[in-house]
């Protein structure tokens, strides 16, 4: 479906949205804001980090003013300022009296965030009448319009549960990306994965009755080779190694990294961004029957590599070390990958954080410099060489699960990293979902690195 949301047009009339934050409230309610000084003081606004308070008319409302707290209660609530907008009457609105460009972005960014439901299976809860909001000068609308769909395209796979979102709902959604931008795209399904060598990916999905499957896009004819590689387990028991119950809950998530790297996609197809794009998701459901792949097993994986499974909830690596040997086999090409890989992740930073790992340090540097840019946190892990000899289990040539519990973040993008041949390689091990409702970012789930790559990506490919 079209995607819901614009900002108004520039011609149509708005009331204005005063964004002020403590420190400059005195100067607007002595200067602009000085009919309602009285107003403010009986109502008790402080500026506080979305606060919201409507300005009265004689005829109604002549605008409405937003706090945007102090700087460190910004740095403790990125989209603190959404808080606000559910509240405000439907209408046009404009921002007014942001205290720099960036905040200014970062408010209409939150604006679109924050108009997300996920509606598929109530849709007489949509909302209607929505308040518009018109751009100020300077900030780019249609950035901000492609990060927001990327999202919400995100948002709206992970939320989807595994009955209706399985490798074959996965791959007619990843045709429907690419037939919207013109964009290539193909499948290797069930047996053909073993006659194309992609032994890894199938020994992970044949146990279900939804046949394993490798999809692959391509979008451009001319600039740098982007490769982008994103999990897409549709659902994990944890195979054999069964996971408890309380374990399985949020499983239908762990299809996040390909619903992340397609939302990205979607971001550089919509801005015709001058770069090749690949995008390769391994779309598998991790079950268990009779052919499941059991522990101890040895696998053999595409880029000749043999792999001892020690655990077969430890699938995701398996999955995307088949698909990055495939992506390593086209040169020149700078490699991301994206998954919802371990638990270790969130011990060590929680669930805002998407860390990620990168040899390249103008890679790590641009990333970093992009997370910041879009409003989407990240922190660099290092790929600890001496912790090499934890994924070498002695009979084969890897372990999919080292013993002990140390650095399982780590250890499982070292893994990955055995089956890339270039320096030009990210790794993020995203969590693809927000445990807890905040601003801008409804319960449920969440896209993590995409904003920070697509800003990324002039000083990461030279554009």
């Amino acid at each position: 479906m079209p995607f819901p949301l614009s900002f108004a047009d520039d011609a149509a009339p708005s009331h204005p949205l005063h964004l002020v934050c403590p420190e400059t409230l005195p100067d607007w309610v002595g200067g602009p804001g000085g009919e309602w000084a009285g107003w403010l003081a009986a109502t008790g606004f402080k500026a506080g980090l979305g606060e919201l308070c409507l300005l009265p008319a004689k005829d109604g409302v002549a605008g409405a003013i937003v706090g945007l707290g102090t700087i460190q209660a910004r740095a403790r609530m990125r989209f603190g300022v959404a808080k606000s907008f559910s509240t405000l009457p439907a209408g046009t609105w404009h921002l007014e009296g942001a205290p720099s460009e960036t905040d200014a972005k970062e408010a209409a960014l939150a604006w679109l965030l924050a108009s997300y439901s996920f509606d598929r299976y109530r849709p007489n809860k949509a909302k209607s009448d929505q308040p518009r909001l018109k751009l100020p000068d300077g900030v780019e609308s249609e950035t901000l319009l492609a990060m927001a769909e990327g999202e919400f395209l995100t948002r709206d796979l992970i939320n989807t549960p595994a009955s209706d979102m399985g490798p074959q709902e996965l791959q007619e959604a990843f045709f429907a990306l690419a037939g919207r931008f013109g964009a290539t795209a193909s499948a290797i399904v069930g047996d053909d994965l073993l006659a194309q060598n992609f032994p890894m990916i199938h020994a992970v999905g044949r146990a279900s009755n939804r046949a394993p499957r490798l999809l692959e896009l391509r979008w451009g004819s001319e600039g740098p080779l982007l490769t982008l590689v994103g999990k897409g387990v549709c659902f994990d028991t944890g195979g054999l190694d069964i996971k408890p119950a309380s374990g399985m809950l949020e499983m239908k998530k762990d299809m996040g990294g390909a619903a992340t790297v397609m939302g990205l996609a979607l971001m550089i197809m919509r801005l015709g961004l001058p770069l090749r794009l690949r995008v390769l998701v391994p779309a598998v459901e991790n079950s268990i029957s009779g052919s499941a792949m059991r522990p101890r097993d040895i696998l053999t994986s595409r880029k000749g590599l043999t792999v001892e499974v020690n655990n077969t909830d430890a699938e995701g690596r398996l999955v995307l070390a088949d698909a990055l040997a495939y992506a390593c086999e086209e040169e020149g090409a700078t490699i991301i990958s994206m998954a919802t890989l371990t638990g270790a992740a969130r011990v060590a930073v929680g669930p805002d954080l998407a860390p990620f790992f990168a040899d390249d340090p103008s890679l790590a540097a641009a990333i970093e410099a992009g997370a910041i840019a879009g409003f989407d946190p990240v922190w660099r892990l290092p790929f600890w060489d001496p912790y090499e000899a934890m994924i070498e289990p002695g009979i084969a040539d890897l372990d999919n699960a080292p013993s002990g519990g140390f650095a399982g973040t780590i250890t499982a993008a070292l893994f990955l990293r055995r089956f890339v041949n270039t320096p030009r390689y990210a790794h993020f091990d995203i969590y693809g979902h927000v445990p807890s409702a905040a601003p801008a970012r409804p319960k449920g789930a969440g896209g993590q690195g995409a904003r920070a790559l697509l800003y990324a990506l002039p000083d990461l490919l030279g554009l």
